[in-house]
């Protein structure tokens, strides 16, 4: 079974607003606000997502067994023609030869077809998926733009940030504003509160840690 959630955060978390990086933040960013989303979350909480992605599976093991039953075809035309090939005669072995033949790149051309770069897999994931990604990312950029925060991070796979409080983390916020209600909350929707700095939340974790 094909697992597309990595996919997927991947590609989320590079359309998600970073307006500033921090490697180039300079000294005035202490008076910048700035919050994270678990994107991964935010699709595990959305139920057109679910089933999205059991759509997807059911077509993908459709589509993988399709290509196995011709494998099989092909199997067994190639025992028939050992069996047999003792009793035919040099134009017959090449017809059967050839027809083995045209079988397998047809096997291997439907197998492209469905898993291949662009295929039909892929295009089935871009119609049931996008339309889910576009929502996330406009919710995200509602919330980037209605509470003045300059940088909204992804906290989701195969991100950089090692430490996040979860007082920062505003993707309940995201799911409520996809009409979706959370589980248990994990942020503090204060967006009055003053912005802290990078450096101020490294100096909290250096304080847990005395």
């Amino acid at each position: 079974m094909i697992k597309f959630a990595p996919l997927i955060s991947r590609y989320l978390m590079k359309r998600i607003i970073i307006l500033l990086f921090i490697s180039s933040i300079p000294l005035f960013v202490n008076a910048q606000k700035y919050c994270y989303v678990d994107t991964q979350y935010i699709l595990d909480n959305m139920p057109d997502y679910s089933a999205a992605q059991s759509e997807l599976n059911k077509t993908s093991e459709k589509w993988q067994r399709e290509i196995e039953l011709r494998y099989e075809v092909i199997e067994n035309m190639n025992k028939a023609y050992r069996a047999e090939r003792v009793l035919l005669t040099e134009d017959m072995k090449r017809s059967r030869e050839l027809e083995i033949e045209q079988s397998e790149k047809e096997a291997k051309e439907l197998q492209k077809q469905r898993f291949g770069m662009n295929g039909d897999l892929f295009k089935k994931r871009e119609e049931l998926i996008k339309p889910i990604q576009d929502e996330i990312f406009k919710a995200i950029k509602e919330l980037a733009e209605g509470g003045n925060y300059m940088v909204i991070f992804d906290k989701s796979n195969q991100s950089s940030i090692i430490f996040a409080s979860p007082k920062y983390d505003k993707s309940d916020r995201i799911l409520k504003k996809l009409g979706i209600k959370p589980g248990e909350s994990t942020s503090e929707d204060d967006d009055d509160e003053p912005a802290k700095s990078p450096d101020s939340l490294q100096n909290q974790s250096n304080t847990q840690k005395r």
